[in-house]
């Protein structure tokens, strides 16, 4: 059988150079919510039109541009359905990616990736530069910003969540911290996986406000307690393990050490840490945590993905030694587990 015969490089590099076309488009079409209105069948693009108050024949020329990667596909003229890469791009289903897509192309995402060079010149942060404050800061203080980022964190976690619960061996431990867990999704979905688990969730008190119906809805509220306060400051005590979720990446090697050490000095003897991070490879196989380090640089100041050796380096400083890493290969994920030195 024949192979297909790969377009020459120029073609290649010439789609990766104009690759921020495919992502607008995907933002513009995930925030009109198009995926959701062809769930039943067919639409011509009038009728999406006329829902989505825009312009049929503009609206048609994004949607033919979609369908020209994979996204949707043209049945008849004019007329669109889903793909399943499509289907992604529809809020209601288990594996979306909608609020990613509105998220990543929001000026406050996307504007900074355009001083990229910036941050290359300086190994500082583009989205600082550009907005004069830092990333967190800048979504405490502008509400719909900060809501954006929420539902695509969130929706980025529902499947991460399920696999750590399901990879992880949890029955050795009484009582898991979650360190910086937000409204508390994973913590309710490790509880809900082992009911003879306890849980403290610690974050900043505005965040963990939002954690009680998560927790009641998991049907764990009695076994978990909410605690407030900062991480750079101190931990909750008495834990048997701390968990630390996309928490480590967000920080340079300094900050990383004092959220690690306040783990160590909570914890017992025979805690443990777990770190739940990308690790990066060598080599050059495709790595989506390769790029994530981009937007790391990029977005914060100082963040970062790291590899075994600099976590061991890091643990080490903080007086911690890496005992085991454990891949959620579905989820380019791993649980880099640490004890006390």
């Amino acid at each position: 059988m024949n192979q297909p015969k790969q377009p020459p490089p120029e073609i290649i590099m010439k789609r990766m150079v104009s690759g921020y076309w495919i992502s607008q488009c995907l933002h513009v079409i995930a925030k009109l919510g198009i995926a959701e209105l062809l769930t039943d069948s067919p639409k011509h693009c009038d009728e999406l039109a006329a829902a989505t108050n825009t312009h049929s024949d503009t609206l048609y020329r994004v949607l033919r541009a979609l369908a020209s990667v994979g996204v949707f596909a043209e049945t008849e003229s004019r007329h669109f359905r889903l793909t399943p890469l499509a289907e992604c791009l529809d809020g209601d289903t288990p594996n979306s990616v909608k609020d990613l897509a509105i998220m990543l192309g929001e000026k406050e995402h996307y504007g900074p990736w355009g001083e990229l060079l910036y941050s290359v010149r300086t190994g500082e942060s583009a989205f600082e530069h550009s907005y004069g404050i830092p990333f967190f800061q800048y979504v405490q203080e502008n509400p719909p910003t900060g809501e954006a980022f929420d539902r695509a964190m969130t929706e980025n976690s529902d499947g991460e969540n399920k696999a750590i619960a399901q990879t992880y061996d949890f029955s050795e431990i009484k009582i898991l911290v979650d360190v910086a867990g937000g409204a508390g999704s994973l913590i309710a979905a490790i509880l809900r996986n082992n009911p003879h688990l306890k849980g403290i969730l610690f974050d900043l008190p505005q965040v963990i406000e939002k954690a009680p119906p998560v927790l009641k809805n998991a049907g764990v509220s009695g076994r978990c307690q909410l605690v407030g306060g900062d991480f750079f400051t101190s931990i909750p005590a008495a834990g048997d393990a701390y968990l630390l979720k996309h928490i480590i990446h967000d920080w340079d090697d300094e900050k990383a050490i004092a959220i690690l050490r306040n783990c160590r000095r909570a914890m017992g003897k025979q805690g443990r840490v777990l770190v739940i991070e990308e690790v990066i490879l060598r080599g050059n196989e495709p790595a989506f945590g390769k790029l994530l380090d981009l937007q790391m640089l990029v977005m914060t100041s100082g963040g970062r993905e790291r590899s075994e050796g600099e976590y061991r380096e890091l643990f080490k400083t903080a007086g911690l030694e890496l005992t085991k890493i454990t891949p959620i290969p579905a989820e380019n994920l791993s649980i880099i587990e640490g004890v006390i030195l």
